[in-house]
């Protein structure tokens, strides 16, 4: 069996009376996170650790926030978008263990619902898929609330020919 990793990082930045997207979900919170697309960091940073790990480069080249064909695009459109291109080399998900760093609003209610979303956009079982959340103490950018960000590592494989 052919495994690989891969890892991705990303930052948004968080501006009252935005849409507040997250994995795969909308939470009612007075901020959303800024982007060109729909700015679901957690989505975000699971894509670019899949096209690292196939060795397909990173979101930004596959789809680029200076094309206006994802201007507001909704992110599991990226993530599907991806799976298609990992998988077209042969490999699949083994699993995505990603944090997300955040002030407010607490996060852990919404975990399960963000898990859901996210395997079923996957096609793949819901406990392939592990999500944390923390703070930062109130320190930087995210601790000020002026940002979020998020970290995945993912293992995907290819299964040997028999």
């Amino acid at each position: 069996m052919n495994i690989r990793v891969g890892q991705g990082y990303d930052v948004h930045q968080l501006k009252e009376g935005h849409p507040f997207w997250l994995g795969g979900i909308q939470i009612d919170h007075h901020q959303g996170a800024v982007g060109h697309s729909d700015a679901d960091v957690l989505i975000h940073v699971i894509c670019d650790a899949l096209l690292g790990a196939a060795n397909l480069r990173d979101i930004g080249f596959h789809f680029s926030d200076r094309d206006p064909a994802y201007k507001g695009i909704d992110s599991k459109i990226l993530l599907r978008e991806t799976l298609k291109l990992i998988r077209g080399k042969g490999y699949e998900v083994g699993n995505v263990d990603a944090t997300v760093c955040l002030q407010e609003p607490k996060l852990n209610p919404h975990i399960p619902a963000m898990k859901e979303c996210l395997a079923g956009v996957m096609e793949t079982d819901i406990d392939t898929i592990s999500i944390k959340a923390t703070t930062t103490e109130k320190l930087g950018f995210v601790g000020r609330k002026e940002g979020i960000s998020a970290y995945a590592s993912v293992l995907i494989y290819k299964k040997a020919h028999a």
